[in-house]
């Protein structure tokens, strides 16, 4: 059901299924996809595609113009996934040229109030960010992560697979795969146990990896060394395999 004092644009392309609320606002190449409910007063401006299933909770902003001074109109766009929860005056906008030109957020994910994805952040699946958490241009949120309330993430950025951030910190470092972190500057808090368990790792998984925190970030090794022994140790781990990829590829370095 369309409400009747919201403005759609008519270059705008909603499946017959889409829900949308008073007072909302979609603009022209918006597409959104299957039994989404867009609530009241949320704005939606486009290029901007959503998947099937989402629901845009009142006064959310998606889409709009990245708050970045290089920006000058080019076209960019916002990519959201499936099954996506966005709530209450979260926002999220679209890309930029120097950044690719797209920000996207993967499938089943929780926004929760107030949170801000900026341009060009990539952000994957089954992720959470808490109330007022706050993600800097082109950072990057690796799949299943968890982000606190009120925590800030600086630009360029990397958050990893099944790591937690704390409430109020500042990430200014990439927070490793499986990691816990917190503080402003965010510092390693260890291997993020509990989250693991309800994940579904088993206990033997779980200790590979507390192996490979113990090796990384308690043997007095370089980087590159203790990079090397953790694929030695563990050639047939995947998860240590992601957690050593992660680390290597990092430009900004890793909390410790």
């Amino acid at each position: 059901m369309i409400h009747k004092t919201a403005v759609i644009d008519l270059k705008a392309n909603l499946d017959s299924s889409v829900e949308v609320g008073a007072y909302s606002v979609i603009g022209p190449e918006v597409e959104i996809s299957a039994d989404c409910q867009i609530g009241h007063h949320v704005v939606i401006e486009g290029p901007t595609k959503m998947g099937v299933g989402c629901r845009v909770f009142p006064f959310a902003s998606l889409g709009l113009e990245p708050q970045d001074k290089k920006f000058q109109g080019e076209r960019s766009h916002l990519e959201i996934g499936n099954g996506n929860t966005i709530r209450e005056y979260a926002t999220i906008n679209r890309g930029t040229e120097v950044g690719g030109g797209i920000t996207k957020l993967g499938d089943q994910g929780w926004i929760m109030a107030y949170c801000h994805i900026a341009h060009d952040c990539i952000v994957g699946n089954h992720i959470t960010m808490s109330n007022g958490a706050t993600l800097g241009g082109h950072v990057i949120v690796k799949d299943y992560a968890n982000i606190g309330g009120l925590s800030g993430v600086h630009q360029f950025c990397r958050i990893g697979e099944y790591s937690i951030v704390g409430g109020q910190s500042m990430i200014t470092q990439d927070v490793v795969p499986f990691a816990m972190a917190a503080g402003n500057r965010a510092k390693l808090a260890g291997v993020n146990y509990i989250g693991l368990d309800r994940k579904g790792f088993t206990s033997d998984e779980i200790d590979i990896i507390n192996q490979a925190f113990k090796i990384f970030f308690k043997s007095g090794l370089t980087r590159d060394v203790a990079v090397i022994k953790l694929r030695e140790e563990f050639p047939e781990s995947a998860h240590i395999k992601m957690f050593a990829d992660f680390i290597q590829s990092s430009e900004r370095g890793v909390c410790r």
